[in-house]
C-alpha cells in the first residue's frame, strides 16, 4: 500500500519533539502508523519526523490555547483523511512551593495538562464514532499522567492536581467510549529522563540511574495501542521509577 493510502492508520502525538513524545512517535511508526507530530517548536518536530519509517506531518502550536489544541485534531484529519490514535503526552510542570504558584502558573498548568487533552478528545470524538459506525476501525486515546498523582512529590501542587484531572478524563472517555469502540488508557510514569524533568530537577536530586528511559514508556504506549493491555482500559497504569 502507498503511504498516501487513506486506509493506513494515523496517530496524533503531542509533545512529539523530544522525550516520551519522540520515542512514542518512533514506536508507533514502527507499528505502521502515520504520525501527526504536535509540539511548540517546528524544528524538533521535523527532527522527530526524520527518524520515522513512514509518513508524518508536523504541527507547531501552543496547546495552552484551546482553539489551537482543537485545530491540531482538525489538521490531522484534513491532512491524512482519518485519525485513529490520540496520545496526549505534552505536559507542563513547575516545582515550587504552594505559595509560589501564581494564578498565571496554575492556569497554564491546567490548560496544558488537562484542558488541552479534554478539548482534543472531544474534537476527535465524532471522528472516532464515524470510524466505528462505518466499519473503518475504532479510536484509541492514551493519556500520559504522572506517578505524582499516586505519590505527590513536594512542589508539584498544580502539576499533580492537573494530572489527576487527566486521570478522570481517561475514565470518562473509557466509559463513554464503550458504545463506539473507543479505548482509553492512562499511563502514570515516575521520573523519566527527559528535557522537562531536567528543567526542574537536577541529577543531584534524581540521578540518571534512577530515572526511566522515554523508550520504556513509549513501549507501554505502543502496547496499549496494539491491544496488549485492554484489560486496563480506563485504569491508571503506574510505572514507578527506580
Amino acid at each position: 500500500m502507498s503511504l498516501n493510502d487513506p486506509t493506513l492508520k494515523v496517530a496524533l502525538v503531542t509533545g512529539a519533539g523530544s522525550g516520551i513524545g519522540r520515542a512514542t512517535s518512533i514506536a508507533l511508526s514502527n507499528l505502521g502508523y502515520r504520525l501527526h507530530l504536535v509540539g511548540r517548536r517546528r524544528d524538533p518536530l521535523l527532527e522527530t519526523g526524520s527518524l520515522l519509517k513512514g509518513e508524518s506531518a508536523v504541527h507547531a502550536c501552543d496547546l495552552s490555547d484551546s482553539r489551537a489544541a482543537s485545530a491540531c485534531v482538525d489538521e490531522a484529519i484534513r491532512h491524512f483523511g482519518r485519525l485513529d490514535v490520540l496520545v496526549n503526552n505534552a505536559g507542563y510542570a513547575a516545582l515550587l512551593t504552594i505559595d509560589q504558584h501564581t494564578p498565571e502558573l496554575i492556569e497554564e498548568t491546567f490548560r496544558v495538562n488537562a484542558i488541552a487533552p479534554a478539548v482534543m478528545i472531544a474534537r476527535a470524538w465524532p471522528h472516532f464514532a464515524e470510524l466505528f459506525t462505518t466499519g473503518q476501525g475504532a479510536g484509541t486515546v492514551v493519556n500520559i499522567s504522572s506517578f505524582a498523582t499516586i505519590d505527590p512529590f513536594p512542589g508539584f501542587f498544580a502539576y499533580a492536581a492537573s494530572k489527576s484531572a487527566l486521570n478522570m478524563l481517561t475514565q470518562l472517555a473509557a466509559t463513554n467510549g464503550e458504545a463506539i469502540g473507543v479505548r482509553a488508557f492512562c499511563i502514570a510514569p515516575g521520573a523519566v529522563e527527559t528535557p522537562m524533568l531536567r528543567s526542574i530537577v537536577d541529577t543531584g536530586t534524581i540521578p540518571e540511574n534512577r530515572t526511566l528511559a522515554p523508550e520504556s514508556i513509549a513501549r507501554t504506549i505502543a502496547e496499549c495501542v496494539a491491544g496488549h493491555h485492554d484489560s486496563m482500559v480506563g485504569d491508571l497504569i503506574p510505572i514507578p521509577n527506580r
